[in-house]
């Protein structure tokens, strides 16, 4: 069997205390599932020159972990990736600042990448790459020499060609992501904006009636790889963590109050602004809510040096504070606003006590907290998820109650739809969404990925 190499922007050694993001969740799942080498940033900053990677070992895992400069920090990561990239694929244009100067840091750290994986390759080896941050990284490394099978994918949306051709560089951008051998999305949109804006470019010859793109006497297949969850974990640390201290102290300040949870990485994206007033008009229209359900939205910080994120977190507060100033009680808080981490198992904890858990992104790739909610629940007495029809976790979880992160009112209707619904339909929604998540777990989402490289493996061989 091949080695997995595993690369990402960031590297993550499994660790208690903080809760992963969903790229690490998924990576982890498939380097314990097959072991191997993950390559990636280890979160540092230095002056000095690069020396190299590091490398560890934890069990079948080889980590090799590598620095950022100063300024690539600046111009790589706070720049070209998150204030051009992340903006662009999701659609929030008037965020979209282009600088020719953080293109080139973003094409020098991805060469730089490239220049020391390379060396820790074996010629066996498949490569996966991830998110938004290395797409150049395959066409580097083939640029290094590097020949084995490489596969990339796409944990954000993919912006439809009329959004994407914004971007100056939007070519060269395509062109490099078609130097992989598979290249994988979230949901079939995503995939369809991608392959109208390689035919929109090259024209329409190139796809074939498959979806594989010919392009350079190559073929690359491109498919819809759905990123999943471990339902049998999550259901696990749900149970066990209600007996712990972080549960009992947070279900013992309801007094008995019905709960709404929501979490969310602090990101314009999330729609927390949005959510936040949805709750303030399902508080106006539906009084009699006001000391009976409690919003605890849990929001840790991200990206504090991109001011985007601070004017998020700045609104947050203001919208915090005059709903709780408005509606608030001697002995009510309506929003419990958290700034912190939470352990993984504590939020699963926190979930399956929620008789309704929201995830309202105004754009997401998939958003992974939607899926966790429905499966930490009791399935005797399951809670209800209203999902952003913008999530790309609503392409599959279709029996949650689906709504537009812009309609306030919408929203607040959906709220009290969710905290009034009967049993026996939220127990039909529940197991209509646990029979998707299982058919979609985390482990089918990289067994495929990782078959498909394997398959393009099998090609090489066939041609050599």
């Amino acid at each position: 069997m091949s080695r997995l190499v595993a690369v990402s922007n960031r590297i993550s050694l499994p660790r208690r205390g903080t809760a992963p993001g969903g790229l690490a969740v998924g990576l982890l799942a498939a380097m314990q599932a097959r072991g191997g080498l993950w390559f990636g940033w280890d979160g540092e900053t230095t002056k000095s020159a690069h020396e190299g990677p590091s490398v560890t070992r934890k069990g079948d895992i080889h980590f090799a972990s590598t620095t950022l400069d100063e300024s690539e920090y600046c111009d790589f990561y706070l720049g070209f990736c998150n204030s051009v990239l992340w903006p662009l694929f999701h659609y929030f244009i008037d965020d979209f600042r282009y600088s020719e100067t953080q293109y080139e840091a973003f094409s020098q750290v991805n060469a730089r990448f490239a220049r020391e994986l390379a060396p820790l390759l074996e010629p066996s080896d498949v490569i996966w790459v991830h998110d938004f941050h290395l797409i150049p990284l395959a066409q580097k490394l083939r640029e290094a020499g590097v020949r084995q099978p490489c596969g990339f994918f796409l944990h954000i949306p993919f912006p439809n060609i009329e959004v994407l051709r914004v971007l100056p560089i939007f070519g060269d951008l395509l062109q490099s992501l078609l130097a992989y051998d598979v290249v994988g999305f979230q949901t079939k949109t995503d995939l369809d904006a991608f392959r109208g804006a390689v035919a929109h470019v090259w024209g329409q010859d190139l796809i074939a009636r498959d979806g594989v793109i010919v392009f350079g006497g190559r073929t690359i297949v491109t498919e819809v790889f759905p990123i999943g969850v471990d339902v049998e974990s999550i259901q696990r640390e749900a149970i066990d963590s209600l007996s712990g201290d972080e549960c009992k102290k947070m279900m013992a300040g309801l007094l008995g109050r019905r709960l709404m949870v929501g979490v969310d990485r602090l990101d314009y994206s999330k729609g927390l602004v949005q959510r936040f007033r949805a709750y303030e008009r399902f508080l106006e229209t539906h009084p009699e809510n006001c000391n009976r359900v409690t919003f605890l939205q849990i929001a840790p910080l991200s990206r504090t040096d991109v001011r985007a994120y601070s004017e998020i977190r700045r609104s947050l507060e203001q919208t915090t504070g005059r709903i709780n100033g408005r509606f608030a009680d001697t002995d009510w808080t309506p929003i419990r606003y958290l700034n912190r981490n939470f352990p993984h198992d504590v939020l699963m904890g926190f979930l399956r006590c929620a008789l309704v858990g929201i995830a309202t992104p105004v754009r997401d790739g998939m958003n992974l907290v939607a899926k966790e909610f429905v499966a930490a629940q009791d399935p005797s007495d399951p809670g209800v998820l209203v999902l952003s029809n913008m999530a790309g976790a609503a392409h599959e979880l279709n029996a949650a109650v689906l709504v537009n992160p812009y309609d306030t009112r919408g929203m607040a209707h959906a709220i009290q739809q969710a905290f009034t619904m009967s049993l026996s339909e939220r127990r039909d929604r529940h197991q209509s969404m646990m029979t998707t998540l299982r058919q979609n777990c985390i482990h089918a989402w990289h067994s495929r990925f990782v078959e498909a490289l394997d398959r393009s493996r099998e090609s090489y061989d066939a041609v050599a």
